[in-house]
C-alpha cells in the first residue's frame, strides 16, 4: 500500500550544477542537484527504526486505527527480495521519509494476497511500492518525490519490468499523474489484505518505457526525474546483514535514471 501523507507544498532550495558530459556528446545534457536529504537502503536496526517511527506517524495522521499495526517492523522488511529506503535530514540525521520495495524474485508481491495480476504481468520482473510514509514537514512533498524517483533506479539497476502500486482515494490521482495506469481498467478500487482491507486502486508503469512516454507526455517533473543526477539518492552499498543480496544473475543491471 502507498499512502503519501504531506500537505507540504514549498521545496526547500537546492543546489544545482551543470555536469560534464565529455566524451559523451550525444548524451542529454544533465544538471547535478543536491538536496537537503539523502535517500538510501536501510542497512541496520537503527536505520530500520527510523523508518519505522516515520511510518507509523504518516498513517497516523489519517488511518490511525491502521496505524497501531505500524508500530514496530514488519515480518515483510526483513524477507528475501525486499529493501526498504530511508530519506534523511543533512542538518541533523533525523528520518523525513521512507519507502519499501519488494520485488516478486523469491515469492509474489503483496498485493498478490489480494487479487490475481493477469497473466500478461505476473511472469515479469515486477517491484511493489508499499508502506509510503513523509513527515508533514515543510519539503514533505520533494522527499516524496526524490523516494519515487529512487524507487524507479532502483528498479532500473536490478533489472525490473514493471513498477507496481496501489493507492487509496485520493492519493491514486498522483499515481495517475505519475503516468502509472489502472492494472483492472474499469473495475475501481479493490480492498487489499496488506492494507487493512482498505479499499485501493492498483496501478503500475512499464520502466523501460517510462523516459520516452514521460517526454511524449511534456511532464513538468521530466527534467527533474530525467536530466537531472542526484547524487544524494546513494542506492550502493549493503542491505542490513541478516537480508541476503538479491541473485543480480537473475536481474542484471542496468543504467539509472528515472521517472518519478
Amino acid at each position: 500500500m502507498i499512502h503519501q501523507t504531506t500537505s507540504a507544498v514549498s521545496q526547500p532550495d537546492r543546489i544545482k550544477t551543470l555536469l560534464s558530459r565529455a566524451g559523451a556528446p550525444s548524451a542529454p545534457a544533465m544538471t547535478e542537484e543536491l538536496l537537503p536529504f539523502t535517500v538510501r537502503l536501510v542497512r541496520d536496526e537503527d536505520d530500520l527504526s527510523k523508518a519505522v517511527q516515520i511510518r507509523h506517524s504518516a498513517y497516523a495522521r489519517h488511518l490511525p486505527d491502521f496505524a497501531e499495526t505500524l508500530k514496530s517492523a514488519e515480518t515483510a522488511d526483513a524477507e528475501n527480495g525486499v529493501v526498504v529506503l530511508l530519506a534523511e535530514s543533512k542538518l541533523d540525521g533525523s528520518p523525513l521519509g521512507t519507502m519499501r520495495i519488494q520485488t516478486n524474485q523469491f515469492k509474489p508481491l503483496c498485493l498478490e494476497q489480494s487479487v490475481e495480476l493477469p497473466g500478461w504481468l505476473k511472469t515479469l520482473r515486477l517491484a511493489e511500492a508499499t508502506r509510503l510514509g513523509v513527515t508533514n514537514e515543510r519539503g514533505g512533498r520533494l522527499v516524496t518525490t526524490v523516494l519515487f524517483k529512487a524507487y524507479y533506479q532502483y528498479c532500473k539497476q536490478i533489472g525490473i519490468e514493471w513498477m507496481v502500486i496501489a493507492g487509496r482515494a485520493p492519493i491514486d490521482r498522483q499515481y495517475a499523474r505519475l503516468l502509472f495506469e489502472d492494472v483492472f481498467p474499469g473495475v475501481g478500487f479493490i480492498p487489499l489484505l496488506h492494507a487493512g482491507n482498505l479499499p485501493h486502486r492498483v496501478m503500475s508503469s512499464n520502466v523501460d518505457t517510462a523516459e520516452d512516454r514521460w517526454a511524449a507526455a511534456k511532464h513538468p517533473l521530466f527534467d527533474f526525474a530525467f536530466r537531472t543526477n542526484h547524487p544524494d539518492i546513494q542506492l550502493g552499498g549493503q542491505r542490513r546483514p541478516y537480508v541476503p543480496r538479491m541473485a543480480m544473475s537473475a536481474f542484471p543491471a542496468h543504467g539509472a535514471t528515472f521517472p518519478m
